[in-house]
């Protein structure tokens, strides 16, 4: 990945595609939660292969992008069709690939300015809660490193379920870890290579930020999460032998 999909960590991508292409390998980029936030240039990152998806970038559902480097040849996974150069079956989505090209447009004039206001957005988020909530952690980079509309924060002695459901409550939408994995009560592998203990990746939360996020949003999610975390900890029979 290029963006992690839980933390935001932004990877090293040309380093690993070097790596790659020293062993012979050939190297594909996730560039779904990147794609309108960073600059995805495919030379610079090295990638024989790099996909983004429509639904990240305000564009339709269902309609994706994979580069294919000149020269690299892929085993169509359906067959009895020769679209996209024999690479697939089916009829095109046309109406998908207009949509996608232009939210795609429309997502890079905005990207700077954007990211701007999504970073400014993001660390006042990161100050309110820390200052209003005692022992909380942020799972990744501060900022650099990480794509600004990506915050992961643990609340400790309690479990990220429970404070989904409260914020629910509040008309407040967030997620305990990916879209992928939101069948799983496992803690997050992603977490878990990053050495997070298992008590604190349980307690964890992911709060998106996009377009349509205001500082009044934050504001409002800032002033009820306090009380939220205390109710939820008063209960918790860790947090009761702290």
């Amino acid at each position: 990945m290029q963006a992690n999909n839980e933390v935001g960590t932004i990877q090293d991508i040309p380093k690993l595609s070097a790596i790659a292409r020293e062993a012979g390998a050939v190297f594909h980029t996730d560039s779904v939660q990147a794609a309108g936030k960073i600059k995805i240039d495919v030379d610079e990152l090295g990638a024989d292969m790099l996909s983004v998806s429509g639904h990240k970038v305000y564009g339709p559902e269902g309609i994706g992008i994979i580069y294919i480097r000149k020269g690299k040849r892929i085993t169509p996974l359906f067959h009895g069709g020769h679209h996209e150069k024999k690479r697939r079956a089916g009829t095109e989505n046309v109406p998908g690939i207009v949509g996608i090209g232009a939210a795609l447009e429309l997502a890079e004039s905005l990207r700077e300015t954007e990211h701007k206001r999504l970073y400014e957005l993001s660390e006042f988020f990161i100050d309110g809660v820390m200052k209003a909530v005692p022992n909380v952690y942020l799972n990744g980079p501060r900022s650099g490193k990480r794509v600004s509309s990506t915050v992961n924060l643990s609340f400790e002695y309690i479990e990220g379920e429970s404070i989904i459901l409260s914020l629910d409550m509040k008309g407040i939408a967030v997620a305990s870890g990916s879209a992928c994995t939101s069948g799983s009560l496992s803690a997050s592998h992603v977490l878990s290579a990053m050495a997070v203990p298992v008590e604190l990746a349980q307690g964890s939360i992911r709060f998106s930020m996009g377009r349509f996020t205001t500082r009044e949003d934050i504001e409002y999610t800032i002033s009820v999460l306090p009380e939220i975390i205390e109710r939820l900890r008063s209960m918790s029979p860790l947090y009761s032998k702290k």
